[in-house]
Formats: C-alpha cells, sequence, structure tokens
C-alpha cells in the first residue's frame, strides 16, 4: 500500500495541475497546448497496474500542487511531483515516456502514455 502513495501523489498532482492551469490567464501558445488523456502503467513495484486521467497544458507549462513541469516546444516533457520524476516526448497528437520514485524507501516504475483530446 505504501507505494500504491508514489501513484496516488503523481495522479493527483496531474489533476491539481490541470485544475490551475486551466485557470491561468493566456499568454504564449505552446504547440502542445490542450488537454490530453495521460494512462501511467506500472513495470515494476507494486504500485496500482494502470491509471489513467486528463491533463491540461497551458503556455507549455504543467504546474500546480506538489507538481512543477513543463513541455518544450519541440514535445519534450519534464515534471516533477515530490521526489518522483516523469519524462518523455510528444510529438503531434500522442505521446510516451518513463516515471519513477520511491516512497518510505519502496520504488516503482513504469511508462506513461498520452493523447490529445
Amino acid at each position: 500500500m505504501r507505494s500504491n502513495r508514489i501513484r496516488d501523489i503523481l495522479f493527483a498532482s496531474f489533476l491539481a495541475s490541470a485544475a490551475t492551469v486551466a485557470a491561468a490567464p493566456a499568454s504564449a501558445q505552446s504547440p502542445y497546448d490542450g488537454l490530453w488523456q495521460v494512462t501511467v502503467v506500472t513495470k515494476t513495484g507494486s504500485c496500482d497496474a494502470q491509471t489513467t486521467s486528463t491533463v491540461n497544458v497551458t503556455d507549455g507549462k504543467i504546474s500546480g500542487g506538489p507538481v512543477s513541469g513543463s513541455v518544450g516546444s519541440g514535445g519534450l516533457v519534464k515534471v516533477s511531483i515530490n521526489g518522483a520524476y516523469a519524462n518523455g516526448q510528444l510529438s503531434g497528437n500522442s505521446g510516451s515516456g518513463k516515471w519513477n520514485g520511491a516512497s518510505a524507501g519502496v520504488a516503482c516504475s513504469g511508462r506513461w502514455e498520452a493523447s490529445r483530446q
């Protein structure tokens, strides 16, 4: 159960960032701005097998709650969440990458996939 906290924090943070970013005023647009459906899959560790959520990217930034991150103009994704990290690449209307973290000494890692809504 302790390792499930990593995944819970990851998804709660993505949802919090979507709400925060959606409320932010618009400035410069990024080619990856908009709503994305993200599926996170655990490959190692005892975290839940799979979780899906919807996030919003605005001005290339993912932020809010414990999340800090960005989507570069070339689609490079970098996110940190309370000691967990995710990175990868968006291209057109889809993307994928890897994530890893540890909670109470229990490590989990896996992959994520995203598609533009």
